[in-house]
């Protein structure tokens, strides 16, 4: 595409805007790098290139050095590196829509020096970012291609073809270019710019609560560092951590709850996480080395880390003896870090099962990787669970009770019928059917007066078939008893 005589290297707007947008975050990065971050799916970094140049001649960008890395055909290629300059800071600032007080500095050390650190921060937040190729148009041409000379019959061709079917096949990504930013201080004494003694400086820091991020710290290690100066980052990180200042006064942007006095500082810069804990920090190993290499270097700095991010564990008897116990491990005060390399970034994207939490026993995603599995809110499922239990267990014991108790009830009531069916019927009498003889807790004043019992009669009987029948006889009860009413025949 021609230029023109203000822009004679044909970029367009957009080109020159996502240059600026990149480079106020990554602060230097080759073309090929800064078409990666911004617009992958372009056919080359030409287009990027070109937007280099011409904002170059506007004063906004420039290249002071160069670097050299190994393409896909494992050719040795060097590229210029670019920065911004000063006015170009505030251009980027405008926009990324940041103030210029946050942009940080225009890098032209680094660039004048190969940077080669940067341009592994740059790589990683590629590989965080996975932006999504745009479908781009045909650049219209005066002679039409044809078949014999068609760029696809090409071995160029074909290889810009598969690039393109991997661009498409690319991973989930994890925020724009917009939520991360470079080199930035992290106080633990002192201001934001004039920061006291051991202050760390994080390499990136992104931030993409639509994500379910808030904030996520990322430190690149190139290998150049011995464990023990990496290890030592964490301690830092911690004591920032820990920084409280005094909590703002109530407003709708004030994450301070009421009432309270203080807050961590990192709080009031990037807002609350939602859980327990500090924010997350993130290591990425970006030197290719064995896997036995890479394995060892991650178990020295997690043993060398392991009070800043092991928690503190709080257990409890949970019964009335004192052998069965539980607890949980509080992180309150302890930071979460994560280790992946660049190629696993590259190939899964953040959202993969590319992280391994000190502590935790796989490589998890980020989400599980972020999770807490042994802290209170586990306790207290168990502790639920437990007393679910406990609840049932006391139900089953009373059911068992009460189906004892009725079980006891139903053997007395037919004990009872049987040792009332075993017992011989009470004798009667053969005269009346009474009762032969008189219940032994009663005193029956007819016994006195009965004639001696005969087994067959009772004492009524007894006495009346004892009485005189004939005619004579009832003269004489009459006299003996004084019966005048005694009727006469």
């Amino acid at each position: 595409m021609g230029g023109t005589k203000r822009r004679p290297y044909g970029s367009t707007a957009k080109t020159r805007q996502m240059v600026l947008a990149a480079l106020g975050v990554v602060k230097v990065a080759t073309a090929e790098q800064i078409r990666q971050l911004m617009c992958p799916g372009t056919a080359s970094a030409q287009t990027v290139r070109n937007g280099c140049l011409d904002l170059g001649r506007d004063g906004l960008v420039e290249s002071l050095g160069s670097a050299s890395r190994t393409n896909a055909a494992g050719n040795l290629v060097t590229e210029k590196l670019w920065n911004l300059t000063g006015p170009g800071l505030e251009a980027a600032a405008a926009v990324l829509d940041r103030p210029v007080r946050e942009m940080g500095g225009t890098a032209r050390g680094a660039a004048r020096s190969g940077a080669k650190h940067v341009l592994k921060v740059t790589d990683t937040i590629a590989a965080f970012l996975q932006t999504p190729p745009e479908l781009t148009h045909p650049v219209p041409r005066k002679r039409p291609q044809t078949p014999t000379t068609a760029l696809s019959n090409t071995p160029a061709g074909k290889d810009m073809a598969a690039a393109s079917a991997a661009l498409q096949a690319r991973p989930q990504g994890l925020g724009q270019i917009a939520s991360w930013a470079t080199e930035v201080v992290l106080p633990v004494s002192g201001t934001l710019t004039t920061p006291g003694k051991n202050s760390p400086r994080a390499d990136a820091v992104l931030t993409a609560p639509e994500a379910g991020v808030p904030v996520m710290f990322v430190e690149v290690d190139n290998g150049t560092e011995n464990p023990v100066t990496l290890a030592s980052k964490a301690a830092r990180y911690r004591e920032f951590f820990r920084r409280t200042v005094k909590a703002p006064s109530s407003s709708p942007h004030s994450y301070a709850q009421p009432g309270q006095k203080s807050i961590p500082m990192w709080e009031t810069l990037y807002g609350p996480l939602g859980r327990e804990g500090y924010p997350p920090l993130a290591i990425v190993f970006t030197k290719q080395v064995g896997p036995t290499a890479m394995n060892n270097r991650i178990n020295s700095v997690m043993r060398l880390t392991e009070a800043h991010w092991a928690g503190e564990y709080h257990g409890f008897s949970i019964s009335y003896g004192a052998e069965e116990r539980d607890g949980y491990t509080g992180y309150a005060d302890a930071v979460p870090i994560l280790v992946t390399t660049l190629d696993r970034l590259r190939e899964h994207g953040p959202l993969g099962p590319v992280w391994f939490r000190f502590g935790h026993s796989t490589w998890q995603t980020l989400p599980d990787a972020l999770d807490n599995p042994d802290d209170e809110r586990a306790f207290r499922r168990r502790q639920r669970q437990r007393d679910q239990l406990r609840q049932q267990q006391l139900k089953r014991e009373e059911e068992q009770r009460d189906r004892e108790l009725r079980e006891a009830k139903e053997r007395w009531a037919a004990q009872e019928a049987a040792a009332k069916a075993a017992q011989e019927p009470d004798p009667v009498c053969q005269r009346c059917d009474g009762p032969l003889e008189g219940s032994p807790a009663e005193y029956d004043l007819l016994e006195v007066d009965a004639p001696p019992a005969d087994g067959q009669h009772c004492a009524g009987c007894r006495i009346q078939l004892a009485e005189p029948t004939g005619r004579f006889g009832r003269v004489i009860r009459r006299l003996v008893t004084g019966d005048e009413g005694y009727p006469r025949r």
